[in-house]
């Protein structure tokens, strides 16, 4: 199992969630990572933010057919709006996490990222660590099927890496 990086901050814990235009894989993980957190007691210590690397959607919501699928399964997808990552993420989340290898590299070159904060999601899935999230966006509803269940896997290995570094 990946290992988190120690917080910056003692006892709280920053969480970025990267993929290309913030309204489908990012926000789907920000979501369900979100819940996760909040179910193991944690929400009061972590913090679960998403963006994207492009500017295309910002201020929208989420992609219709992602908010369906994760309010159809108990999620609540309604408060998010698309935002673009910022350079400061890479100093000031504890981990950067981008949904593929795309963009991975377009966080790092942003700045100076260090390797161990600035990572792919998927790193942390327990079946295939290192895999990426595929996008959805053009592709039928099962696509984001696909990506949920990738997120909730992921997401519950995460959280118990985070929790592994908290006091």
């Amino acid at each position: 199992m990946a290992t988190a990086p120690p917080p910056r901050t003692p006892g709280q814990y920053r969480v970025a969630l990267v993929c290309l235009g913030n309204i489908c894989r990012s926000p789907m993980a920000d979501v369900v990572l979100a819940a996760r957190v909040a179910e193991a007691g944690l929400d009061d210590r972590v913090e679960v933010i998403s963006a994207g690397t492009g500017t295309w959607h910002v201020g929208e919501p989420m992609d219709r057919r992602a908010a369906a699928l994760l309010t159809t399964e108990g999620y609540d997808a309604s408060r998010h709006r698309a935002q673009q990552v910022l350079a400061s993420w890479l100093d000031e989340q504890d981990l950067v996490l981008a949904m593929d290898h795309d963009n991975l590299r377009d966080l790092r070159a942003l700045g100076e990222a260090d390797p161990e904060r600035v990572r792919l999601f998927r790193d942390f899935d327990p079946d295939e660590p290192g895999g990426e999230v595929p996008d959805p966006f053009f592709g039928g509803d099962e696509g984001f099927g696909t990506v949920l269940a990738m997120v909730e896997r992921t997401s519950a290995a995460l959280v118990r890496a985070v929790a592994a570094v908290l006091p």
